[in-house]
């Protein structure tokens, strides 16, 4: 890259300084898609939770589907960035930060749904584990408390992973900036003044908390698998859950992270910073994943279609020719045979636009996916007596669609107050490429 220092600061930090009229008009549409959001849930937690779809048996849909969809979504950044980070890998300097912002973000949105899923949000301090005089605790077999620990530990470690590199970034911003700026991010920096004993401790706390950060991310989705496979439900009750929620987690992960570093490519013109072999290397990764999904999804049919048990088999049926059956072949079209064939064919990999189009399906396809685990297994339970079925309200849709207006608003907002790619990490990339290339064009001398 041939910029110098202060180019790449200037370009870098202009999104802070500058916005056009098109930021403001999406943050006026997101924002107004997120309060209609938060009124729908006013009107349910006011009329009750009756407002909703759920009826018996059908006791999780909506909600439940997109908190295991936004947990999933959360695998994109801290995950992601802490493998790339352990392994070295060179080109990942310009993706780390727009990665672990999905996290951090799309935790948050999780973790507002088994608030809406409660009926009186107001209870919710009965997750945490604390001591009363009526020596009442919580029910440590209950999925909620094990969601609460999962959520609250990667929320705090995702939030410091992604804090860590950015105070020598915000260092930067305060001393270009003067006035209410200059102030804020004297705060936000705490401190930093780029020393070489500061930088020797935020490199050693980076590789710490990279390698205690990905046990933590495999461990939350695994746990929620748990919420279902511990579940004594047609079709939950499975071992291959806990690496099948995994995968499909990262899978879906690495294909919005695709699709917000095309947004953020094309509305800041960052073309010179996040190029295509950025896109084609996670499209490698999506590729791989796609193929790990496949054999995941085949394995749980076949297994349960072996089985033939009488209690597993309505549900199964459901899905592959019942009613649900349109949903579940959508779904491996989104997956898998659209983005599999595109990903594949390295022409078409290493054209941004192309991976995109593979990314987007993905994004339906694994919200499908969950649907498909909740819904065609409560609504046929055992006995055909408790059989039910379940049509979403327009409150569901409401938040639904709140939720990810709620991403891209955060996003949105989080590229005005933070450099949306780490300035001195890609400069500390350029140096080490840089001093590379002198060291191989240097003759050996020759020993006397």
């Amino acid at each position: 890259m041939d910029k110098t220092p202060e180019q790449i600061n200037e370009e870098l930090l202009y999104p802070l300084y500058h916005a056009s009229w098109r930021f403001y008009i999406a943050v006026a549409i997101l924002g107004s898609l997120v309060v209609a959001a938060f009124a729908a849930w006013g009107y349910q937690i006011y009329y009750g939770l009756g407002m909703s779809g759920l009826n018996r048996p059908v006791f999780w849909a909506f909600y439940i589907t997109n908190f295991v969809f936004w947990i999933g979504i959360s695998h994109a950044g801290t995950l992601i960035s802490a493998i790339l980070r352990v392994c070295n890998a060179g080109w990942r300097r310009p993706v780390t930060r727009c990665a672990e912002a999905i996290t951090v973000f799309s935790l948050l949105i999780a973790g507002m749904f088994p608030l809406i899923h409660l009926g009186r949000p107001w209870l919710a301090f009965w997750l945490i584990p604390y001591p009363s005089e009526r020596g009442i605790w919580p029910q440590f077999r209950s999925a909620l408390l094990w969601d609460f620990f999962a959520i609250s530990t990667y929320l705090i470690g995702s939030v410091t992973f992604l804090l860590l590199p950015s105070f020598p970034d915000f260092a930067l911003v305060r001393d270009r900036a003067t006035g209410w700026r200059q102030r804020i991010y004297n705060v936000a920096a705490l401190g930093w003044r780029g020393t070489p004993k500061q930088w020797h401790r935020l490199e050693m706390a980076m590789r710490i908390m990279a390698v205690a950060i990905i046990p933590v991310a495999v461990s939350v989705h695994t746990i929620v698998s748990w919420d279902f496979a511990m579940a004594p439900v047609p079709g939950w009750h499975s071992t291959i859950f806990g690496p099948y929620f995994v995968a499909g987690a990262i899978f879906s992960g690495i294909a919005a992270l695709i699709i917000a570093m095309a947004l953020l490519r094309k509305t800041l013109h960052l073309e010179e910073y996040l190029k295509p072999v950025h896109f084609d290397n996670l499209g490698k990764l999506l590729l791989l994943m796609s193929l790990l999904w496949f054999y995941f999804v085949f394995a749980e049919r076949l297994t349960t279609w072996y089985g033939n048990f009488p209690s597993d088999m309505p549900a199964f049926w459901l899905t592959q020719e019942g009613r649900f059956s349109k949903l579940f072949w959508t779904m491996v079209f989104c997956n898998f045979l659209i983005p599999a064939p595109i990903l594949a064919i390295k022409s078409l990999r290493t054209k941004i636009g192309w991976t995109v189009v593979a990314s987007i399906p993905i994004i339906v396809g694994m919200w499908l996916e969950r649907f498909l685990i909740i819904v065609p297994s409560l609504s046929h339970m055992y006995l055909p007596y408790n059989y039910g079925s379940y049509s979403p309200s327009w409150v569901e849709i409401t938040i639904t669609v709140g939720t990810f207006a709620a991403m891209g608003l955060l996003y949105l907002l989080f590229s005005r107050v933070v450099p949306i790619i780490s300035i001195w990490e890609l400069k500390l990339g350029i140096h080490k490429t840089e001093a590379s290339a002198v060291l191989a064009s240097q003759e050996p001398v020759e020993q006397p």
